[in-house]
């Protein structure tokens, strides 16, 4: 699959042109919400027919990366040359801040290689998202039986990476503007060492998109917010793993700082 991206970074030129429609609606988020939402729908019936491959998944991505980009979203990304020489599957291991970094990182790293998601099981039952969820075989967890959810990513989580397929883990508990390195959990460093795979810090501000008050996916868009994704170098865990989970702990803290988080 070719890539949509070239080169170790890619900036959102300054002349995108924003679209008729998002101008017309007064720069609030409705053009956007609606725009997403037809990308679910659509990606929703492919999925129900199913034919919503790794290839389908990253163009549906890509689709809803360049909507952002002209609704007035500007991305930043960083690290690309930390992902496409990868030949063995690995654990991303990610802050998370928004639904954003969860619709665009596939178009980032599906183009290369298999991928799924950890997600909650509330994704996989949502009458919109399920069908397109499971259609991409996710690891489920409920996040409120946490000796559960862990045997579960660690048997999945393994058998899919002996299966060439990477995981992108969040290990906080919840979509968060502030990163507290207290509520980042050693799951996915766990998961790594346990399968003999590399994890791959993955530092993301995109707060750009907000989280909505009664839907969260329909929160408002702040186009003054610049968005930033970073990949780091991929970490092979030795020993017990704590030094490299305060690797990836300090790699993320780092990034935010710069960016002013």
């Amino acid at each position: 699959m070719e890539s949509f991206f070239s080169g170790s970074s890619y900036d959102t030129p300054e002349n995108t042109p924003r679209r008729l429609g998002d101008r017309l609606f007064l720069n609030t988020r409705w053009y956007f919400v609606g725009g997403y939402l037809r990308e679910f729908i659509r990606s929703r019936s492919t999925a129900t027919n199913g034919y919503y491959d790794r290839k389908a998944w990253a163009e549906s991505s890509y689709r809803i990366f360049k909507l952002i980009e002209e609704c007035g979203g500007r991305f930043h990304l960083r690290g690309l040359e930390n992902i496409y020489p990868l030949e063995r599957p690995v654990v991303f291991i990610s802050n998370h801040m928004s639904t954003l970094e969860t619709l665009v990182l596939p178009c980032i790293i599906a183009p290369h290689m298999e991928l799924t998601f950890v997600v909650k099981d509330s994704l996989v039952k949502h009458p919109l998202f399920g069908p397109i969820m499971r259609a991409r075989n996710p690891i489920i967890v409920s996040r409120k039986n946490p000796r559960g959810d862990f045997q579960t990513v660690m048997t999945e989580g393994k058998e899919l990476l002996v299966k060439g397929i990477s995981i992108i883990i969040f290990p906080q508990s919840t979509r968060s503007l502030r990163f507290v390195p207290e509520e980042f959990n050693t799951l996915g460093v766990k998961l790594a060492r346990a399968s003999g795979v590399q994890a791959v810090p993955v530092a993301v501000k995109t707060d750009f998109w907000g989280t909505g008050r009664y839907i969260k996916e329909a929160g408002r868009i702040n186009r003054n917010k610049p968005i930033h994704i970073v990949f780091g170098r991929p970490i092979s865990i030795t020993g017990n793993g704590k030094e490299e989970h305060k690797q990836i702990i300090d790699f993320i803290a780092d990034n935010l700082s710069q960016w002013g988080e």
